[in-house]
């Protein structure tokens, strides 16, 4: 629930031999979510785990977002959100003070909203929200596919980006952002850009996006993409995908592909332990998500999906072809409008193909083997 607060309204000018003037009116919303909970992890490198967590589920942040309107159907939009960890109270995405969104730009009534800054690209924006994890504000950081290879779970955001998001036009909306490199002489040196749509009709929704990132992560710190925000450091990254949710009654029904590229890829979640090969074709994972949503009551809601995912993989000892089932299974329970609590068990198997990969649910510390199940008990509150 936001609580808006108006900076200023709408007043009558006072100028002498003049009519009186409208002044246009802004506001600005205050907003979040904060999750704190228990989880168990059978197995981070060979030990089980008991910790208390911020963002077992769903990434604790907050934010500001303003409007002022301008006249002729245009206003003056901004948006400033922060992650953040409950437990200790350390700024995430790598001590940001709004890692999360920061942004300014102009929006129509006609023609949708041009914003410049640190934004989502265009596969969260129109896919995600088809997945598992993208029903949920902020993602679901137990459920991304392996290394949230596709970005679905929000690993990174793009800066310096430029983008268009349409209005709603009978179901119908579509976008692209363009993440500038911010180099002389290398434009294409940490750039990313990307486009997508959706479509709702009743109770069928579409999605689809693609994005290509550019030596995202290397010698250039200034570009669209920051090296600690990502799982995987490559000189190309391109993702694609589609999605298609359906709802009957009380459930929802859902199917997501999507396939990333990664070309010179030097690291796997922030080491290269694996002899990988930097030239070429150096990894690829396609990912098939059956997942499903059902209101048990008013209150009580199950959620699940399951998750497919063959890979590619090429290093020193030769090609390699890991495979990755995943399951992920949610209670949650409405506490009131605001406040719910929720209960989820994940679970990771993969079959590694000799090449040295271990199960590793997102989010957690690497199986020692090829399975891992971590189980999360919590409470989200959003203001």
């Amino acid at each position: 629930m936001k609580r808006v607060f108006v900076l200023a309204a709408c007043a009558a000018g006072h100028a002498v031999g003049h009519a009186p003037v409208a002044h246009a009116q802004s506001s600005v919303a205050l907003y979040g979510v904060i999750d704190v909970g228990l989880s168990y992890a059978d197995n981070q490198g060979g030990h089980g785990n008991v910790q208390a967590g911020s963002g077992n589920v769903t990434g604790s942040h907050w934010g500001v977002r303003g409007r002022e309107d301008l006249g002729g159907g245009t206003a003056a939009i901004f948006q400033l959100e922060n992650g953040f960890s409950v437990m200790n109270g350390t700024l995430r995405q790598g001590g940001r003070l709004f890692g999360y969104q920061a942004y300014a730009g102009l929006a129509n009534d006609r023609f949708g909203s041009v914003t410049l800054g640190r934004q989502y690209d265009s596969v969260v924006d129109y896919l995600a929200p088809l997945s598992f994890t993208g029903r949920h504000p902020g993602g679901n950081n137990l459920s991304a596919h392996p290394y949230d290879n596709d970005n679905l779970n929000n690993t990174f955001r793009v800066n310096n980006a430029l983008k268009f998001a349409s209005n709603d036009y009978s179901g119908l909306r579509f976008g692209a952002l363009y993440g500038f490199s911010n180099e002389a002489g290398s434009f294409d040196d940490n750039r990313l850009y990307s486009f997508g749509a959706s479509y709702n009709a009743g109770p069928l929704s579409l999605g689809a996006g693609y994005l290509q990132a550019n030596n995202g992560g290397g010698t250039n710190t200034n570009g669209a993409l920051t090296l600690t925000d990502r799982t995987f450091i490559a000189a190309r990254q391109r993702t694609c995908g589609a999605g298609v949710n359906y709802t009957l009654g009380a459930a929802t029904l859902g199917f997501v592909w999507t396939r990333t590229q990664l070309g010179g890829l030097d690291t796997i979640d922030g080491a290269n332990s694996l002899g990988l090969m930097e030239n070429g074709q150096g990894a690829a994972f396609s990912n098939y998500e059956a997942n499903a949503s059902y209101a048990l009551t008013s209150a009580l809601t199950l959620n699940g999906e399951y998750t497919y995912t063959s890979g590619a993989l090429s290093t020193s000892s030769g090609s390699h072809h890991p495979k990755w089932h995943e399951v992920s299974l949610q209670a949650d329970y409405l506490l009131s409008k605001r406040t719910d609590v929720y209960l989820q068990g994940s679970y990771e198997h993969i079959s590694a193909d000799g090449s040295g990969l271990a199960a590793d649910i997102s989010g957690q510390s690497a199986s020692s083997s090829n399975q891992q199940v971590v189980v999360a008990a919590g409470m989200r509150h959003r203001f």
